[in-house]
């Protein structure tokens, strides 16, 4: 099932929402503009590479913590970024209203770097970067999962659009996260290729933390 769009009214410009998208396409454009080793040197440096935190290589000195930020705003591929930036464009403006511009930026990041911390923690041994905004994209997720449940998400089921209420479409993609996430470490042989521990870390803070956000109670008009 793929959203294509929600029913819930936005009575502001979602600003922050906006910006974090255009920050992340500039920086994907301009990433596949300049020669491929720089890339690859900003992946490694900006990205979240677990062994930097977990072990001492002269070769990934610590950083701060910084690629636990920095890494939210690279992506791999046109589909990573277009996926990413299309569940951000149809459920985060919502949360940016209720929550405002500054404490919604906090709470993306705040998310953002909880996924991060956890997908390390699972996969300590990894030596290339964890990239992209799923992370904190799921903490938005969950913040639209607890403040709109009910309101409808239109889905593209081929060859069918469907309304499904947002609390059934989130709570497939929780299980969904999950089950990818457990199925990894039961069968440690199976390719991974997504942070799928990211994913349900951006969930778990997102369902936690949304409350201490927000600044505007949610409109109802007849």
């Amino acid at each position: 099932m793929i959203p294509i769009r929600d029913t819930a009214p936005c009575y502001s410009k979602p600003l922050v929402t906006w910006s974090i998208m255009a920050i992340c396409i500039i920086i994907f454009i301009v990433m596949n503009l300049i020669p491929d080793q720089n890339a690859v040197d900003i992946l490694n440096h900006y990205g979240m590479i677990p062994l930097r935190y977990t072990t001492q290589i002269p070769d990934l000195p610590f950083d701060g913590y910084l690629s636990f930020i920095s890494n939210l705003f690279l992506h791999a591929t046109w589909i990573h970024l277009l996926f990413n930036m299309w569940f951000l464009w149809i459920f985060a403006d919502n949360v940016e209203d209720r929550m405002g511009r500054i404490p919604f930026l906090l709470f993306y990041l705040s998310c953002g770097a909880f996924a991060t911390a956890l997908q390390c923690y699972f996969d300590q041994m990894l030596a290339i970067p964890v990239i992209g905004a799923s992370g904190a994209i799921a903490g938005v997720l969950a913040a639209y999962f607890f403040l709109y449940p009910y309101e409808r998400v239109i889905v593209f089921f081929p060859p069918l659009l469907i309304p499904v209420p947002a609390i059934t479409f989130l709570g497939l993609w929780v299980l969904l996260q999950l089950y990818k996430a457990t199925t990894a470490i039961v069968f440690t042989n199976t390719p991974v290729d997504v942070a799928w521990w990211a994913h349900i870390g951006g969930f778990i803070a997102g369902s936690f933390l949304y409350r201490f956000f927000l600044t505007k109670k949610k409109l109802d008009l007849a």
